[in-house]
């Protein structure tokens, strides 16, 4: 499967995202090609720092340069998932992985700017693969870990009520583990394995990839 990690706005945790979760399915055994067509290059970065530490399972990171020939990767039988991570400020790589895409996992941070954001991101997706449109699928993430915030609530009910969005109910909350995990090229559920940040992150992917874990 092809799956995209993308939205419009930069900083909403894709590459963080892309990174844990690559690293979770190679220790379910799949096959992982990743590809980094953000040219912040986050991803990269967090990749080769890991690879420096010597951490395993080892994960191997693709520039955009690789979108033109992700289909055949996949056709062969040697990779199992195929995970892009994209951002806006490269639009011909963006509609490249879009067009190429089975679905679009899509994380929001839970304000109304976001959620207008990921309104305008759902044309995009069409515009940029009107033949095949993949499954877009939205989740709340840095949502706020106080119950009397609603913010997080009032966002999760606005992307229900989108067209073209599929919302998770996993939500991944505003925890530091979640950015030590890049700066020491580890996972989340790697750095505190008991922890909250590890729960939420294994529920989302639970949903994700249901037959990795049945």
């Amino acid at each position: 499967m092809i799956t995209v990690v993308g939205s419009l706005k930069g900083g909403s945790g894709k590459s963080t995202l892309a990174f844990n979760l690559a690293v979770w399915l190679e220790m379910a055994g799949r096959k992982v090609e990743l590809i980094d067509a953000d040219p912040q290059a986050t991803l990269t970065d967090v990749v080769e720092l890991r690879t420096e530490d010597g951490y395993k399972p080892k994960l191997k990171v693709k520039g955009a340069e690789a979108l033109s020939a992700k289909a055949p990767a996949k056709i062969d039988g040697k990779i199992d998932e195929i995970l892009i991570d994209v951002g806006t400020s490269d639009m011909v790589a963006l509609r490249q992985a879009l067009a190429l895409a089975d679905r679009v996992v899509m994380p929001v941070p839970p304000s109304q700017a976001d959620v207008w954001s990921a309104q305008r991101f759902v044309k995009l997706v069409s515009d940029a693969a009107p033949n095949k449109t993949p499954e877009i699928l939205g989740f709340i993430n840095r949502g706020d870990t106080h119950r009397a915030v609603r913010e997080t609530d009032e966002a999760a009910a606005a992307l229900v009520s989108l067209p073209g969005i599929k919302l998770l109910k996993p939500r991944l909350a505003q925890r530091t583990v979640y950015r030590r995990s890049f700066s020491e090229g580890m996972a989340v559920f790697e750095l505190e394995r008991r922890g909250k940040g590890a729960k939420e992150l294994l529920a989302l992917f639970a949903v994700l990839y249901p037959k990795v874990v049945g």
